[in-house]
């Protein structure tokens, strides 16, 4: 009761901004149309609706159709009708015809059979027996996620859906909470492959470089690459110390305590998230399919980036479609399966052809969220909010260049988190750091390992962030209270990453700025393990049982 009258204030004082607003927004627009707000501060509006309603309501749907429909009324001038046109010639239609949508779609879908195969044939259900015997704790739970989460690396998408789906039987078993589990995949996937030569983002970061060597200046910053690298370092450090906070406290406790996964009501994924048929299968039933759903996704990004034309594994790399590559692998990659299922006898013909609409059903969740989250970023480009925000960076930096790789930074996080994608951050922030005069040597490279930092940060913390959506998904974890449990760890990240920046401004040298950095970050978490030292005991003693 209390979230509905939340949201119906909003909604008041949403249609007042409106009358209000509307004398204001009066005015037509000349020839070609053009948002009167275009480039303006009001261009970020859809974006912040639609992440402080769905925060506070912790419903995604209704929040970001709200941003949506806020921003066709801004594109439209506060025109009812045209905002309506333009909600779907210009949102929807558009976001669903784009064949990178398109791709990552597909791959979805795919790889929802693949889990839905694997269960059915018993592989999944093998392997968590083995599992079982192998892995005896909570700790031992976790860090194999995130040591399978280090190991896939090529790609992020495929990184969330692929991690999770393979290690929530274990972590379910040792009652690790869905919300942790999302964490874990979320933080091993966009920040591991921003600081992997061999990805699609280091050929995404290498495509938007001009006038430099790409893949050399993406060498270089890595090791200026504070919030990826101390990402890392806090996963280890707070598994290894049974080191909770915000949020995540209470889902791990009752997790723990109660065998709770979920702590919430509100469970999307229920009745697909622990019955795995045990089946005929065995280990190698569920091993086979995801080393074949690798092995293909890979070769499928070699493919279109032109390996069978002559080019080299790098610059295949770096010229690579990912969301076609990944869709032709794991399709390649699906029919291998089935055809592997019914050579083992595991799964009959017409079983596995069931596996299709299952699989399909169990991805409608993201499937869902990824259309509203690409259409309200598509309309909020319409606005011009990205050149608004590369404005104020770019009048305000050349007089600062001490301070340069921090103001990156914080513009990368704030502008990545509005909406929602690292990839369109850096691409418009990195051509601007590069042309800076003034800017050379080491400290050209800390300030392009800042705008990449800040992008993969933003993104991390942004709840219609793909990667953020897909990790929820692969965890079948509440989407809300992923970002919320989320949140503070990455801002915590977050923060010493824009302290490390700052001293990097002035030190430029990667062997002081990572261990100075890294001695901040451990301080800060053994500061927050010291303040809650009685509230962590209970939970403390069960998580080392």
């Amino acid at each position: 009761m209390h979230r509905k009258k939340i949201l119906i204030l909003l909604l008041v004082t949403a249609v007042v901004f409106v009358v209000l607003a509307w004398p204001a927004f009066a005015e037509e627009a000349a020839e070609e149309h053009q948002s009167i707000v275009y480039n303006t501060i009001w261009s970020l509006v859809p974006p912040v609706i639609a992440i402080v309603l769905a925060l506070i309501t912790k419903e995604v749907y209704s929040s970001l159709f709200i941003g949506i429909v806020s921003g066709a009324l801004l594109y439209a001038n506060f025109n009812p009708l045209n905002a309506f046109d333009v909600m779907f010639s210009e949102g929807f239609i558009p976001a669903l015809a784009d064949s990178w949508n398109v791709g990552i779609l597909i791959f979805l879908v795919v790889l929802g059979t693949i889990v839905c195969l694997m269960n059915r044939a018993g592989g999944s259900a093998a392997y968590g027996e083995w599992a079982a015997k192998k892995i005896r704790s909570r700790k031992g739970a976790m860090l194999a996620t995130f040591g399978l989460g280090v190991l896939i690396f090529v790609d992020d998408y495929f990184n969330c859906l692929t991690v999770g789906n393979v290690m929530r039987p274990i972590t379910d078993k040792h009652r690790v909470s869905r919300a942790k589990l999302a964490y874990l995949v979320d933080a091993t996937a966009a920040p591991i492959c921003m600081i992997a030569p061999i990805s699609s983002w280091a050929a995404a970061v290498v495509g938007v470089v001009e006038g430099y060597d790409g893949f050399e200046l993406f060498i270089r910053a890595i090791p200026y690459n504070l919030y990826s690298l101390l990402t890392i370092a806090m996963i280890i450090f707070i598994t290894l110390k049974n080191i909770e906070y915000g949020p995540m406290k209470i889902h791990e406790r009752n997790a723990v305590l109660y065998g709770d996964l979920y702590t919430t009501p509100d469970r999307p994924f229920e009745g697909q998230d622990g019955k795995v048929s045990a089946g005929k299968g065995k280990v190698i039933d569920l091993v086979i399919p995801v080393l074949i759903l690798i092995v293909l996704c890979i070769l499928g990004m070699l493919y279109t980036g032109g390996i069978l034309e002559g080019e080299n594994i790098i610059n295949a790399f770096a010229n690579c479609d990912a969301s076609l590559g990944l869709s032709l692998g794991s399709s390649l990659a699906l029919i291998i399966i089935i055809i592997y299922m019914m050579a083992r006898k595991v799964l009959t013909f017409n079983e596995c052809m069931e596996c299709f609409p299952e699989g399909f059903k169990a991805m409608v969740p993201a499937i869902l969220i990824l259309t509203f989250a690409w259409t309200l970023s598509g309309i909020t480009g319409l606005l011009g909010a990205d050149e608004y925000v590369s404005g104020i960076f770019k009048g305000g930096s050349a007089n600062l260049l001490f301070l340069l790789p921090a103001l990156v930074f914080a513009v990368a996080v704030g502008m990545s988190f509005s909406t929602g994608t690292s990839w369109g951050t850096f691409g418009i922030l990195l051509p601007i750091v590069t042309a800076i005069e003034g800017l050379g040597g080491e400290l050209l490279i800390i300030t392009v390992s800042a705008c990449l930092a800040g992008s993969i940060c933003g993104d991390h913390c942004s709840p219609i962030s793909d990667t953020t959506i897909m990790s929820s998904t692969g965890a079948m974890c509440n989407h809300i209270n992923h970002v919320q449990t989320q949140l503070p760890y990455a801002l915590t990240v977050a923060a010493v990453s824009f302290v490390g920046y700052i001293i990097a401004g002035f030190v430029h040298s990667a062997w002081i700025i990572l261990p100075v950095s890294l001695v901040m970050m451990l301080a800060v978490l053994y500061l927050i393990k010291l303040l809650t030292p009685d509230k962590e005991a209970a939970l403390n003693g069960k998580a080392n049982a």
